[in-house]
């Protein structure tokens, strides 16, 4: 029988870190899961290391898919076509989980398997097991769409999302021709239009982010697939529900507008775009205009 939950580990050349989230996994108090790693085009020995460990004696299924090196949001789309179980869970390689992290996720969801309006759980990514990676979920509330969780209610952490796969297969993320990045909330967005999710205020996913990832180097990642950053900001803006939060993606789209110097169809200029100009200027030279000297 398919497990309840995949847990989805995209990788490039992380087998030196991989070993710490593969042993919390090994510490689960719930096996109800399966680990679905893709490999985007690793050089290093991540196909024998994963290898191994299929060949061992384990409580849990892997499945291993290697591709050509697209960047995370493609090794996503990927999993999520390749994705059979009912819930799925993307935990990055430089992370690991808490040892009860599965079976909180299971005990939360239960309840709410034949609600579908809702689309998933949210809980938190955390520095330790009882040190969120910013504020701790509003305790006034059972369900509310992601992007309403840091527009309305204030929240200001990092969230571990566990999302209903038969919802997730309707969205994938639409990188740009030539570039492997967008945004996780390209799709979060699209998602929070019709479905809810439910709140866990618990830290089950611990973060150990490097030097190398997404995370520490978003304005250089942004600066090399500013087409993608303009095609999730002008969605933003589109999707805002207040004139403040559209006015401000309209301002970070013409930042990314200035790295490329030409609109290539990922916006058109309006009313809004035309104000966001000047300041959309100030903040291309505040983040990006170094890395145009570094070349």
């Amino acid at each position: 029988m398919e497990p309840t939950l995949t847990i989805f580990t995209p990788t490039f050349n992380r087998s030196y870190i991989l070993p710490a989230l593969f042993e919390s996994l090994k510490k689960q108090t719930s096996k109800d899961f399966l680990w679905l790693v893709i490999d985007d085009g690793s050089t290093d020995n991540t196909e024998e290391l994963i290898k191994t460990w299929q060949e061992s004696t384990l409580p849990f299924v892997i499945k291993y898919h290697k591709q050509e090196n697209g960047g995370k949001q493609r090794a996503h789309n990927t999993a999520v076509e390749l994705c059979e179980s009912e819930l799925f869970l993307c935990v990055d390689s430089d992370d690991f989980l808490i040892d009860e992290a599965v079976e909180l996720i299971l005990t939360t969801w239960d309840p709410y398997r034949n609600d579908f309006s809702i689309s998933g759980i949210i809980a938190l990514k955390g520095y330790d097991s009882s040190t969120p990676m910013g504020s701790n979920l509003p305790n006034n509330i059972v369900r509310t769409p992601l992007t309403e969780l840091y527009q309305r209610h204030g929240f200001t952490g990092e969230t571990a999302l566990i999302f209903r796969t038969s919802i997730l297969k309707n969205y994938s993320y639409d990188v740009v021709k030539g570039e492997k990045f967008i945004t996780e909330s390209y799709i979060y967005l699209q998602i929070d239009q019709k479905y809810s999710m439910i709140v866990l205020d618990r830290v089950i996913n611990i973060c150990g982010y490097q030097s190398d990832g997404y995370t520490k180097n978003i304005f250089r990642v942004i600066y090399e697939n500013p087409r993608s950053y303009m095609r999730l900001k002008n969605l933003s803006m589109e999707l805002a529900t207040n004139p403040k939060h559209r006015f401000l993606n309209a301002v970070n789209l013409i930042s990314a507008f200035f790295i490329v110097r030409r609109r290539d169809n990922y916006f058109s200029w309006n009313a809004l775009t035309l104000l966001a100009i000047a300041p959309g200027f100030l903040l291309y030279l505040k983040r990006f205009h170094k890395y145009s000297k570094q070349g």
